[in-house]
């Protein structure tokens, strides 16, 4: 007899960073996540603060590191994501999100700084995969080609809107690349892109319904190839983000969305669409 499949959504902390611990904490479990995805602070004491108070909540963790953002220079790069990703596996999360390489640095580059999170995730037992994100590695399907190349198990979060904005399109021209990653990824981020950018102003309006269309039958596929692959534990984070990410108007600079309402409902369709495979 198979075992249920668990459907884990979590709430992304990007865009809550000035909220305290226990607040924000509260309104995840109050919206109905199971679990928060996040970098936690660099502060030890708030650290162990943050990891104390999930923990109580009852609440999963993924870890993040998208600090190596900051470091240009590819030794100082290298020593930075080595720290961060040891950092947060420590946390004993589920799994670790890494924002890895930079797309201007060589194929050679790049792919030392796989093999490191690939030593660590062995050495520590944490799943660390990559995200699809535009200025990484990842940056683009051209760019992504020699990795896979390279790396045919490679570990990846499917950020696709990143790619729609990238390739300036929903991707219809690159069928090929999307059926070659889907198996390999192990975590989605569900925000909805499009050809001239990341991120939907709100994906329920009906001006974006082929954009919704398109990511929801990526995630379809993706998660299926989980399944069909064995895997009985599927996590997706919303993740719409605050201003700039979520647009303004000009002079006002009034949010024409509200990231964390888009999030919840995301959710909320999420759940909905998979409890129809029986996944909950």
């Amino acid at each position: 007899m198979s075992q249920p499949v668990k459907l884990h959504v979590f709430a992304a902390h990007w865009g809550h960073a000035g909220k305290p611990a226990q607040q924000f904490i509260d309104e995840v479990k109050a919206a109905g996540f199971d679990g928060i995805e996040m970098s936690l602070p660099a502060d030890e004491a708030e650290w162990a603060h943050w990891l104390e108070r999930i923990r109580d909540a009852g609440l999963l963790l993924i870890t993040q590191q998208w600090e190596t953002v900051f470091h240009s220079d590819f030794a100082q790069h290298k020593t930075a994501l080595e720290n961060l990703l040891r950092r947060a596996c420590a946390a004993q999360p589920l799994m670790v999100n890494s924002h890895t390489g930079k797309d201007w640095y060589s194929v050679a580059q790049n792919q030392e700084l796989i093999a490191l999170t690939t030593a660590i995730s062995q050495q520590t037992g944490v799943r660390i995969v990559h995200e699809i994100h535009r200025s990484r590695f990842s940056g683009h399907p051209a760019l992504m080609a020699p990795y896979l190349a390279h790396n045919p198990d490679l570990p990846l979060n499917a950020d696709l809107s990143h790619w729609c904005c990238a390739c300036e399109s929903l991707l219809q021209d690159q069928q090929a690349m999307l059926e070659g990653i889907f198996p390999l990824v192990k975590h989605i981020h569900a925000r909805v892109g499009h050809a001239q950018g990341p991120q939907v102003s709100d994906f329920r309006a009906p001006e974006f319904a082929a954009e919704l269309q398109a990511h929801l039958s990526w995630w379809d596929q993706i998660l299926q190839a989980r399944v069909a692959a064995g895997e009985t534990c599927l996590t997706i984070t919303p993740e719409f983000g605050p201003v700039p990410y979520t647009a303004t108007l000009p002079y006002s600079q009034q949010e024409v969305s509200n990231a964390w309402e888009l999030n919840v409902a995301m959710m909320h369709l999420l759940r909905a669409r998979y409890a129809t495979h029986g996944w909950c």
